[in-house]
């Protein structure tokens, strides 16, 4: 399936959240290709970088996930935008939303250009690094 026929499946409500946050991913970040996959057993639309894993965007029956591998590796990032979206629900590396007023658009893109400049590849080469004996 492609990432066009995964959001053609959505509710025309939930096919417009999902539109627009894949459209602010692959703008923000050109290095990453978006693909359906499994994650956590939820089908969703993956986002990964040199075949690795940044981003997730779901929908389950009780909400949507955004999922964001930067957040995860940045406190700072984490808790910059745990502040501007107190809306939503955040966890480790995702946040949980309901509705579309819990992501603001503006916000979001802003997140998405700071994650963008975070280098996944690099950091995940300093913590192979830094684990050897």
């Amino acid at each position: 399936m492609t990432v066009t026929e995964f959001l053609s499946e959505q509710s025309p409500e939930n096919r417009l959240i999902l539109t627009e946050i894949n459209d602010i991913i692959v703008n923000a970040d050109k290095n990453v290709t978006a693909e359906i996959g499994l994650m956590m057993g939820i089908e969703m639309i993956l986002y990964k970088t040199k075949g690795f894993f940044k981003y997730g965007l779901s929908i389950t029956k009780s909400h949507f996930s955004l999922h964001l591998m930067p957040i995860y590796a940045s406190p700072a990032l984490h808790a910059t935008y745990k502040n501007l979206l107190n809306k939503a629900k955040f966890q480790k590396g995702c946040i949980n939303f309901k509705k579309a007023e819990e992501m603001p658009l503006d916000i979001v893109r802003e997140l998405l250009d700071d994650c963008a400049r975070v280098d996944l590849i690099a950091l995940m080469e300093k913590y192979k690094q830094d684990r050897k004996p």
